[in-house]
């Protein structure tokens, strides 16, 4: 068991699983407390462990405080406006609905990094790649279809809005940040702990203890969202990308909308149509399509003079996860 459990494909597939879940523990918890109020317990129960691991590594350093401006941005992209914006919006959509349009977060870092980068790859195949998987996402909130209602559409835009908001933290780790050199543990560190502070003050404490009542949700959010879903998850995360590579690790993303699609289906007796399943493929086909671009481009340049420890030439974010 003990050789399984270092095995980083079985830390590969549970990181998947932990990050799949999400939308159904959201959707679980969301039925006795507000967006604000998961956001807020799972942030504090995930920094937990985050902050022991990295006490545990002795990669804290008082220095990195003047750089503070940097981790409050990123708190807020990548952390609380994200994770606001998905607990707001799987609590009006569908779980599985909410995990297929999660699947479009690579679609948004690559336009952000495009834009404001200017290094990703602009040929026919990324193109055609990011309107295929965009197609997905239009057929998934069908805005021409009468039975569309205004609370389905308000929760589309908000997972559109938090998967914008991670594409733009991609970016500005990649501008800002990955040239700090500090270690990514740290980073998360100060990350959600920023994130644990904004949101104790901010927080919305009225009727937050009901969670209490149904032990379902109680689990769902300190063990599921907070302890595996956000501390376990990201120990998981850099335990692979120390072994693995960040270009390896990283394609664990494409994983949890396929979870959250069968979860929402299987357990939650979800509905779940041809068309959503035709628009989760065309979502993962065209981020696919999208890296089989970068990679092609990556083959026909001369090697960088420069490249990480991992192999990859791209800047990874520090803090990654659904």
């Amino acid at each position: 068991m003990k050789r399984s459990i270092s095995n980083p494909y079985f830390i590969f597939g549970l990181l998947a699983l932990l990050w799949g879940l999400t939308f159904l523990f959201n959707k679980i918890a969301g039925v006795v407390v507000s967006p604000i109020q998961i956001v807020m317990v799972r942030v504090v129960m995930g920094f937990l462990p985050v902050l022991a691991f990295a006490l545990s590594r002795k990669v804290l350093r008082w220095e990195h405080i003047r750089h503070l401006h940097h981790f409050v941005v990123m708190s807020l992209l990548a952390a609380t406006v994200y994770y606001y914006a998905f607990a707001t919006g799987i609590s009006l959509l569908p779980s599985s609905t909410a995990g297929m349009l999660s699947g479009a977060i690579p679609l948004f870092s690559f336009v952000a990094a495009a834009i404001f980068l200017r290094s990703e790859p602009i040929n026919i195949r990324s193109i055609s790649g990011l309107l295929i998987g965009f197609s997905g996402v239009i057929l998934i909130a069908r805005p021409w279809d009468s039975a569309i209602t205004s609370s389905d559409l308000n929760g589309v835009l908000c997972i559109t809005f938090g998967s914008c908001c991670v594409g733009l933290s991609f970016v500005y780790t990649r501008k800002f940040i990955s040239p700090l050199g500090i270690s990514p543990i740290a980073l998360c560190t100060y990350q959600l702990g920023l994130a644990s502070i904004t949101l104790l003050i901010m927080g919305d404490y009225d009727g937050i203890s009901m969670i209490f009542t149904d032990w379902k949700a109680a689990g769902s959010l300190f063990i599921g969202l907070g302890l595996m879903g956000t501390g376990v998850a990201f120990m998981c995360y850099y335990h692979l990308v120390g072994i693995l590579g960040a270009i390896k690790t990283a394609s664990v993303t494409y994983i949890p909308p396929v979870i959250g699609l069968l979860t929402g289906g299987l357990i939650l007796g979800e509905t779940i149509s041809i068309s959503d399943i035709i628009a989760t493929a065309a979502i993962l086909s065209g981020t696919l399509l999208m890296q089989s671009s970068r990679n092609a481009t990556a083959n026909t340049q001369s090697p960088p003079t420069r490249t990480p420890s991992d192999g990859s030439t791209t800047a990874q974010h520090p803090c990654k996860q659904t």
